[in-house]
């Protein structure tokens, strides 16, 4: 299973988030819920820095089953608010996905 944990701050801007484990959907190269779990999740990322020019902190595994993505504290509000909405938008895709395949994508909150 594919486990995503975000964490947010008391103002509640998403700060970092956190991908752990496979799907376990199908066979490695034709898991459709690890595909698009992770075009989700890369594309949101590089999407964060093509459009707004903030580098994330990126921590990756070797073997895959592992991203952390952390957002710097120092953000100015307008691009901080960019960050958000795109980071938004890829829990939202995420949750869709949840939807369909319960047993292999889990999202948790952190606070």
């Amino acid at each position: 299973m594919i486990k995503i944990k975000v964490d947010k701050d008391q103002s509640d801007n998403i700060r970092s988030f956190e991908m752990k484990g496979h799907a376990e959907f199908a066979e490695y190269g034709k898991d459709l819920v690890c595909a698009a779990a992770t075009a989700v999740s890369f594309g949101s990322v590089n999407a964060i820095v093509k459009l707004t020019k903030v580098i994330p902190e990126v921590k990756q595994g070797q073997d895959g089953g592992f991203l952390k993505v952390s957002f710097p504290d120092n953000l100015d509000q307008q691009t901080n608010e960019q960050v958000q909405l795109i980071v938004q938008a890829m829990i939202v895709s995420l949750q869709t996905i949840e939807q369909d395949y319960q047993q292999h994508i889990k999202i948790s909150f952190n606070r």
